[in-house]
């Protein structure tokens, strides 16, 4: 299959949204992003970016209310939180044709399982994005660490295409990396978001430099990298130990950041409960792994939530 790379479409322009989508925007790339929410401010002042890596302006977005207004694109971006998925029956399909890419961007597993529901398994991609970002405004947002993208086949897809992408991300300033088992970069990535993401949550709303200056936190992180791996490990996936110290190590430079989950926690938005914490542990628990830590982690979380729906 012959493909060429033309217009791309961000859907959900939060913080990973407007920060990739930005990047490539001011690369010189044709970008249409579809925005609900923030989208008078998108449309009338443009973004602002502050970030490590450079900061850049965009006075004028292609920024659309709807997916039929942005119409068919040759590459889809899906950068919602994964509880908007119950949507993508409504927002995706005028956003295909028949070549048509689909990248989510999203935590957790089971996002590219869903893409296929609306294209052929070869059309998805999946990609983890290592990044500390906030948007702090809806037209705003700070860029303070990291930044790079590994990205992949759910299948067997177009190595043009593939070339393509990655290409087009690395002229755009974004490291981007192509990985070859993309269900290994998933689990090595929720070593990381499910202990940072659930206990920042958990002890109150602390940022993760609270959580490794508390001698007793830290260990409860450290305890529950090590159950990701074994639940990985259950399941065929060789996740190296050594994954523990160096995501603590890689996370003190990040200084006093507030995880994307306790930012939701605390707005009284829903976190992604089952994408980043439910699913794991199901396929974990399946493939006959012990997961005491993260089922009280996941216990804890559902009550939590529960709590806010309450309110």
């Amino acid at each position: 299959m012959s493909w060429s790379l033309g217009n791309i479409a961000v859907v959900g322009s939060g913080a990973i949204g407007l920060y990739y989508g930005g990047r490539l925007a001011a690369a010189g790339e044709k970008v249409k992003f579809l925005a609900r929410s923030g989208y008078d401010a998108l449309a009338q002042d443009g973004l602002t970016a502050e970030s490590i890596h450079g900061n850049f302006q965009l006075d004028k977005l292609q920024v659309f209310r709807t997916a039929q207004e942005i119409g068919a694109v040759d590459l889809v971006l899906i950068t919602t939180k994964t509880q908007a998925n119950s949507s993508l029956h409504l927002l995706l399909p005028p956003l295909l044709h028949e070549k048509t890419l689909v990248m989510t961007m999203q935590n957790g597993l089971g996002n590219c399982e869903t893409l296929t529901d609306f294209v052929d398994a070869d059309r998805v991609l999946g990609a983890l994005c290592f990044v500390c970002i906030n948007r702090t405004q809806a037209n705003h947002i700070v860029h303070s660490g990291a930044g790079r993208v590994a990205f992949g086949p759910w299948e067997n897809a177009c190595e043009q295409a593939l070339a393509c992408v990655q290409q087009r991300f690395s002229q755009a300033g974004i490291l981007c990396k192509r990985v070859d088992d993309l269900a290994r970069a998933q689990w090595e990535k929720l070593v990381w978001n499910i202990p940072f993401n659930g206990l920042s949550i958990i002890h109150g709303g602390v940022t993760t430099d609270f959580l490794l200056e508390n001698v007793r936190w830290r260990e409860e992180v450290r305890e529950l990298m090590a159950e990701v791996i074994a639940g990985a490990q259950a399941q065929g996936i060789a996740l190296d130990e050594r994954l523990i110290e160096q995501n603590l190590l890689g996370t003190v430079p990040m200084g006093a950041y507030r995880t994307s989950s306790m930012i939701d926690f605390l707005a009284g938005r829903p976190i992604e409960l089952g994408a980043i914490w439910e699913e794991p542990l199901r396929r974990a628990l399946l493939a006959g792994a012990k997961m005491p830590r993260l089922q009280a982690l996941v216990d804890e979380l559902k009550h939590l939530q529960a709590g806010k729906n309450s309110d």
